[in-house]
C-alpha cells in the first residue's frame, strides 16, 4: 500500500500528530510520503522523521493581537494559486490519501477518486461535543476546507461518541520544578507577554516565542526561539503551562499531568471549543479576551492534576489501516478508550 499522508502546517499541532503517526508508520513499514502546506518551507523545522516530504502553499489563517483577521486571511491567500495545487498533484501513485486538515491533497483526492482518511482534532467537532463560537461559517469550513471520505476525530475525552484518543509523545519527567512555568502564547505579542508575567517574579517563566524578546527583560522571565527538543524537556519538567487553546499543548500537559491556564485564539472556533471543553472537565483555567494577571495570580497558587496516561495510538491506528477494513472504526476507538483511566470527575461527562 502507497500512500500520502497530507498535514496542515499552519499551527505546531498538525506537525506533532504527524510525527507520532510518522515513527508508528515506520516501524511497521508502510510506504509512504510526506506532503505538507499552509507555511513557507523555510518556516518547517525538527522535519528529519518526514524523509523527502513535499510543501505547497495551501490555505492558512491571518492572526493580529491575539484575534484571527478574517479580512486579512482573505487577502494573504493564493485562491487560484490553490486550485492550480490541486489540479497539479497527481495522485495516480497512491492508494490511499490520508490526511490532517490540509486542503491542497484532501480536494486532490476527492477530484481524484482516492479513497481518504482524515485524521485531525477538528474531525472530532463533527460530533455534539462542547462546542463555542460555531457558526455556518465554522460548519462549512468543518465540511468543505479539507473533505475526506472517512473522518476520524481525536479529542480529550470520548463524550460518547466514537473519536479517538490524543495523540501524544511527551518527555519521561525526571525532577519537577514547580516555581518553574513554560508559556507558549505565539499569537500574543512580546512585551504584551512580559508584562503580563512581570509581577510575578517568585517564579520562573520558560517563553517560547517565534519573535525577538523585548529589551530590559527581567531576570525571571526566559525568551527563547521555539526549539522543539527543549520545549519538550521544559514540558517535563515544569510546574504548569500557559498557552493559547490548541489541542495538542493541552493534550500534552494533560498527559503529564501539568496545570493549565489557557487563552484562546479569538475568532479561531477549534480553539473556543477546546475552551468549552476544558471547562466542562474542569481541566484548565481560563482567560477568554485578555491576559489577565488576577487569573495568573489565582492559577499559580494551584495544584498539580493526576496525569492522564493515553495510549499509543498510532500503533493501533496503522494497524486499522494497513487492515483495511476502514468503515467500522467504533472498536478501534472502544479499543483505545478501554486503556484509560479517565479522572472520576471526567466520567460522567459523556452523551
Amino acid at each position: 500500500m502507497k500512500i500520502l499522508y497530507g498535514v496542515q502546517g499552519t499551527g505546531n499541532g498538525h506537525l506533532s500528530r504527524a510525527r507520532v503517526m510518522a515513527k508508528a508508520m515506520q516501524k511497521q513499514g508502510v510506504d509512504v510520503d510526506f506532503f505538507f502546506s499552509g507555511r513557507s518551507a523555510e518556516q518547517f523545522f525538527d522535519m528529519q522523521c518526514f524523509g523527502q516530504y513535499r510543501v505547497q502553499s495551501g490555505l492558512t489563517f491571518a492572526t493580529h493581537n491575539g484575534r484571527v483577521n478574517v479580512a486579512q486571511t482573505a487577502k494573504m491567500n493564493a485562491w487560484l494559486g490553490f486550485v492550480k495545487d490541486v489540479k497539479n498533484l497527481d495522485l495516480s501513485g497512491y492508494d490511499l490519501v490520508l490526511n490532517d486538515y490540509e486542503p491542497v491533497s484532501a480536494w486532490a483526492a476527492k477530484n481524484q477518486g482516492i479513497p481518504s482518511i482524515g485524521i485531525s482534532h477538528q474531525a472530532a467537532l463533527n460530533f455534539a461535543v462542547p462546542k463555542a463560537g460555531d457558526s455556518w461559517f465554522h460548519e462549512t469550513m468543518l465540511n468543505y476546507f479539507a473533505p475526506v471520505d472517512i473522518a476520524l476525530g481525536c479529542h480529550w475525552h470520548h463524550f460518547g461518541f466514537p473519536i479517538l484518543p490524543p495523540f501524544v509523545e511527551v518527555d519521561k519527567i525526571d525532577k519537577v520544578l514547580s516555581s518553574q512555568v513554560l508559556v507558549y502564547l505565539p499569537f500574543e505579542s512580546p512585551q504584551s507577554i512580559v508584562d503580563f508575567l512581570t509581577p510575578f517574579s517568585d517564579y520562573t517563566f520558560l517563553v517560547y516565542h517565534a519573535s525577538q524578546n523585548p529589551q530590559d527583560l527581567p531576570l525571571h522571565i526566559k525568551w527563547h526561539g521555539f526549539d522543539r527538543d527543549g520545549f519538550k524537556a521544559a514540558m517535563a519538567s515544569c510546574g504548569g503551562v500557559i498557552g493559547n487553546a490548541g489541542f495538542e499543548l493541552a493534550s500534552e500537559a494533560l498527559t503529564l499531568g501539568k496545570k493549565l491556564l489557557i487563552k484562546p485564539l479569538l475568532g479561531q472556533f477549534e480553539q473556543l471549543s477546546n475552551v468549552a471543553a476544558l471547562e466542562l472537565l474542569g481541566a484548565a483555567e481560563c482567560m477568554k479576551s485578555r491576559l489577565e494577571p488576577q487569573v495568573l495570580r489565582r492559577w499559580l497558587k494551584a495544584p498539580m492534576p493526576e496525569p492522564i496516561g493515553y495510549p499509543e495510538v498510532g500503533d493501533a491506528l496503522v494497524s486499522w489501516i494497513l487492515n483495511g477494513d476502514w468503515r467500522e472504526p467504533e472498536a478501534l476507538c472502544q479499543s483505545l478508550w478501554s486503556q484509560v483511566n479517565l479522572p472520576l470527575s471526567w466520567q460522567k461527562k459523556s452523551g
